[in-house]
């Protein structure tokens, strides 16, 4: 179950800080609306990696639609030539 304070709540910010743990952010509302969320460092860090994840898939699908797709014959060729190449 979500953990919805009012912002008003952050007068005793220890208090809400403590409720945010990993998987377990804390919404904060204004005015009864949500407004904003406190995260745990490592849910952001996730969050980003997976953010810059999805751009490179993205950029990939792009060229592959652009400039056409590898065949894994292709692909597993040229793992092995970087392979050999140490």
């Amino acid at each position: 179950m979500p953990n919805i304070k009012p912002i008003s709540d952050l007068r005793n910010y220890s208090d809400v800080l403590r409720d945010v743990s990993v998987g377990a952010p804390v919404f904060l509302t204004k005015n009864g609306r949500g407004r904003y969320a406190i995260v745990d460092i490592q849910d952001y860090e996730k969050t980003q990696a997976t953010l810059q994840l999805m751009s490179e898939i993205a950029k990939g699908k792009k060229t592959g639609e652009e400039k056409g797709w590898l065949s894994s014959a292709d692909m597993k060729a040229y793992f092995r030539e970087k392979t050999h190449e140490k």
